[in-house]
């Protein structure tokens, strides 16, 4: 990210027209009556060239370096987490038709640089130039839009043809026709921020404290459901079972399943979740599947790796923003996350300490109910042959 000493601001006036309309303006408190035939075609005169040159009373101020770069086509990602076709992409999702404030494409380019300065308001207002109060409007009236778009752009598979596209790819990841039912592949991250004051701050705190991103990803690592807000002392398995996804149980189809991992419970019902034998693992039959289990649902560790890699200010560091204002910016990311990889801009996930430590907790109360259903897909793993993979993910 590009940082950069203070310019003017980043919308300049025309300065002639600014005087033309000082003059309209002196000529009418100085005559309050009726004008006389010179002073009125003055303001004739002076109102004309006011509607000639009112197209330049507002333009961009290139002297600013991150839209020099910017409207110049060159290359975003020094000052910005998207790539230019990933901007564009999220300028055609949100409403360009602004009739007041500072326009669509220079809010959109705030709210990134924001996201990119670790949601630091004085950093944008400094580079920008323009007051905090401002910079605040901004990035909370972006943040809005963009989540306004989420069902646009997260969504379940909508037809049958993205549904068999779906569990062919989880087939290449796993290695093995066994998994021609997978789904996707869920699970939690931890997103740290400045906790509450008071008694009620513990309750956010695990390792650091933190808010929990329940995600469910498809085999490319583009999110299907999120489900963020909750306080990062509660298990994973407490967090599913308060989601929509379990609550609802209109996904997966009927004979389908979720990969997971071990800090989730093994079900059959509501929502057929389908997790790695636990250990001491029994037998060379579920240590296969354990293992083709593993190549398939780290593709959920790789999105999120992704999205760490691409918002690293977000999600690794304390925001200076109200936690109770921390789920929008969460969710608005996850939706960047997959307007980039529908545009083709992909990120190498760096490799991230685990903060969530994986313990059977409440998990071991439901453990059973799907534990009859990965026994027969072990079976299967031992009886079918394995599918060469043509993509490794893992």
């Amino acid at each position: 990210m590009t940082l950069c000493l203070p310019v003017p601001p980043l919308l300049i006036s025309n300065m002639d027209t600014d005087h033309v309309l000082a003059c309209v303006i002196s000529l009418l408190m100085e005559e309050p009556q009726q004008p006389t035939r010179h002073r009125r075609m003055i303001l004739l005169r002076l109102r004309d060239n006011h509607v000639q040159t009112r197209a330049l009373y507002c333009r961009i101020n290139l002297s600013v370096p991150v839209l020099d770069r910017f409207y110049n086509n060159e290359d975003t990602r020094p000052d910005f987490p998207l790539s230019r076709e990933s901007v564009t992409a999220l300028l055609n999702l949100l409403n360009q038709d602004r009739r007041h404030g500072w326009g669509a494409p220079i809010e959109a380019l705030v709210f990134l640089f924001w996201l990119a300065s670790g949601a630091a308001y004085r950093v944008v207002s400094r580079v920008f130039a323009i007051p905090r109060s401002t910079v605040h409007h901004i990035v909370h009236r972006v943040t809005e839009e963009v989540v306004t778009t989420r069902h646009q752009v997260i969504h379940l598979p909508r037809t049958p043809e993205d549904q068999d596209a779906m569990s062919n790819g989880f087939v290449q990841l796993a290695g093995h026709r066994a998994f021609v039912k997978a789904a996707g592949a869920i699970d939690c991250c931890h997103v740290r921020i400045n906790p509450p004051s008071g008694p009620d701050g513990q309750c956010y705190r695990k390792l650091l404290p933190s808010i929990i991103l329940q995600a469910v990803c498809d085999r490319q690592g583009r999110f299907i459901d999120t489900y963020v807000g909750w306080p990062g002392s509660v298990h994973d398995s407490r967090v599913l079972r308060n989601s929509p996804l379990y609550r609802q149980a209109i996904y997966p189809p009927p004979g389908h399943f979720i990969l997971a991992d071990g800090g989730h419970p093994c079900l059959q019902h509501p929502l057929p979740l389908i997790t790695p034998y636990k250990s001491p693992v029994q037998g060379v039959g579920a240590l296969c599947f354990n293992s083709h289990h593993s190549r398939a649902c780290c593709i959920i560790e790789r999105a999120f790796g992704m999205i760490k890699t691409r918002f690293r200010a977000i999600f690794l560091q304390a925001q200076e923003v109200h936690h109770t204002f921390v789920p929008h910016v969460i969710t608005a990311c996850a939706i960047l996350h997959n307007i980039c990889l529908g545009v083709g801009d992909v990120v190498a996930p760096e490799d991230e300490p685990e903060d969530d430590v994986q313990d059977e907790g409440e998990a071991g109360l439901e453990a059973g109910s799907g534990a009859l259903w990965r026994d027969r897909l072990s079976a299967e793993v031992s009886a079918l042959e394995g599918v060469p993979l043509d993509h490794d993910y893992c």
